[in-house]
């Protein structure tokens, strides 16, 4: 790359971190964003895009919906909340933000009160797992360690939930979710609902691994190239991280640009051993 095409992407990369401030502070439409730093819609929303791993207004959504997480963490009541956030009216959230809350702003303040969660513990070929389940299909797998300890993660996750413990042989809906996960941890082909429950770009991202075939693995860097998001390889490691139905959303199929296997929540021998399953079966 000459000099005049480094000057011209610094000044690019300059002003996308201006046009990240604006939207920290302000809600512009994409025209009078593009007017304040300089750009075309158009190059603005692919070069945003580009860098940060979401669209200018999915960027809005997703701080505008923080906000409303820490009010409604912090005790504040529903409707002051989704003011302050910048909502506008009540009706707001559920067009933009109830799917990626998974849940009404009132439960969310809650702990997830009102919600029902049906789970059950089951040994594996990897180990012990746990396996929790909504009416609408798998919302958490926790593995490793002992069923106590499991059990106290789920525990934490959805603190004011009902959750109940249940003999997954005896219960029809969760038991092929059940084996579905000892099957993959066998290295073994499944199909079972999930209950994704993130926001747009999350979900985006989720969605497109459990595309990768089995056996085989994406690097975090033609990951976001194929979701359009070439700068975006941060942005897919943090979603793997926040995955609560990592096996069955398979984020230990992406690895390093080097191939080496980079992070994961239950340590790199058991991504290793899950990865060696796979290809072997």
């Amino acid at each position: 790359m000459d000099m005049t095409a480094t000057k011209a992407s610094d000044i690019t990369i300059r002003k996308l971190e201006h046009a990240r401030r604006v939207l920290d502070a302000d809600e512009p439409t994409l025209e009078a964003l593009a007017d304040i730093v300089g750009l075309s819609a158009s190059h603005l929303q692919r070069s945003f895009t580009a860098r940060f791993g979401l669209s200018p207004a999915q960027y809005l959504a997703q701080r505008k919906l923080g906000a409303l997480k820490t009010a409604l963490r912090d005790g504040d009541d529903v409707s002051g909340a989704l003011y302050d956030a910048g909502y506008g009216s009540p009706s707001r959230v559920y067009e933009a933000g109830a799917a990626r809350l998974g849940m009404t702003p009132a439960r969310y303040r809650s702990g997830g009160a009102g919600e029902q969660i049906r789970w059950s513990i089951v040994d594996t070929a990897l180990g012990q797992a746990l396996v929790a389940t909504t009416q609408r299909g798998i919302c958490m797998v926790e593995l490793g360690g002992e069923a106590d300890a499991l059990a106290r993660k789920l525990h934490i996750e959805f603190p004011h939930a009902q959750l109940e413990r249940v003999d997954a042989g005896r219960d029809e809906f969760l038991a092929p979710r059940v084996r579905a996960v000892a099957d993959v941890l066998a290295g073994k082909q499944a199909h079972v609902d999930v209950d994704l429950l993130g926001t747009a770009f999350q979900k985006k991202v989720w969605d497109a691994l459990m595309r990768i075939p089995r056996g085989q693995t994406r690097s975090y860097s033609k990951l976001a190239n194929e979701l359009g998001t070439p700068q975006g390889a941060r942005a897919i490691a943090r979603a793997c991280a926040l995955n609560r139905i990592a096996i069955l959303v398979p984020c230990h199929r992406v690895v390093r640009n080097d191939g080496t296997l980079g992070g994961y929540r239950w340590g790199l021998p058991l991504k290793e051993a899950i990865l060696r399953r796979e290809k072997a079966a």
